[in-house]
């Protein structure tokens, strides 16, 4: 470590100071040697709102010189220093309950979950009479599912709390397959998913996968008192068990 540019403790000090105020400005926190004399040195800084960050001020001196210069001056977080989250794209950031009356969701030119309703439509459905045909045959989105679209949305389904892993769902009596209550979903997704349509469960309009379940499936009954065995009938005497007295 060069020793002058060391023991110019006072040099950088003023530096730092003269960029953010002597009130700012704490203690000396020690001296980081980066190369052939250059030198950095770590102030404390006491500024409201940056708990754990540090003054550092770098100082050369020039081969054969005397004297010592700084080289910069900026405040860095140190260990314990409060630091804002990680940056995110806006499309990582938002939240599905983000989204408000009013607001709006773009969605990607080149969105993977998307592919085209049909190919180059201005230029194969040039016939106005075609394309009315396509419209009222429901043909005429710019853009429907694509394949990954439905993998992505089949798998967040299924791993969610329409899935077959929840708590519920394992303790259900039944699985939504041969429920009354849920209905097919149309296209490929109908093969492995439908709607709730129990209003008396938390799964109510939400699409369910069909091996999910839950206490509300159309075949859970009450039964009457009379099929229970309990109105007058005869007891049933058990003629096969043996049971085990212990002798004393």
């Amino acid at each position: 470590m060069d020793p002058a540019c060391a023991e110019a403790v006072e040099l950088a000090r003023a530096e730092a100071v003269a960029m953010a105020g002597g009130d700012v400005v704490g203690e000396h926190l020690g001296v980081v040697a980066e190369a052939d004399r250059v030198v950095t040195h770590r102030f404390e800084s006491t500024q409201p709102g940056y708990v754990g960050w540090h003054w550092s001020v770098t100082v050369v001196r020039a081969a054969r010189a005397k004297a010592v210069t700084v080289n910069e001056c900026v405040l860095l977080p140190g260990d314990t220093a409060v630091l804002a989250p990680e940056w995110l794209p806006w499309e990582d950031r938002v939240r599905p309950d983000d989204l408000g009356a009013g607001d709006l969701i773009p969605v990607p030119e080149h969105d993977p979950r998307l592919e085209p309703g049909y190919t180059d439509a201005d230029k194969l459905i040039s016939d106005i009479d075609l394309r009315q045909v396509v419209d009222e045959l429901g043909l005429g989105r710019e853009r429907v599912l694509s394949r990954f679209g439905r993998i992505d949305a089949a798998q967040r389904w299924y791993e969610g709390d329409g899935g077959p892993y929840t708590d519920i769902a394992k303790a259900a009596p039944a699985p939504c397959s041969t429920c009354g209550f849920a209905v097919p979903v149309s296209g490929l997704l109908g093969q492995s998913f439908g709607v709730c349509t129990n209003e008396r469960t938390p799964f109510d309009g939400t699409t369910v996968s069909w091996d999910h379940g839950c206490g509300g499936h159309s075949d859970v009954q009450i039964v009457p008192v009379d099929r229970r065995g309990a109105g007058g009938d005869e007891p049933v005497h058990d003629t096969v068990t043996l049971d085990e007295v212990g002798t004393h």
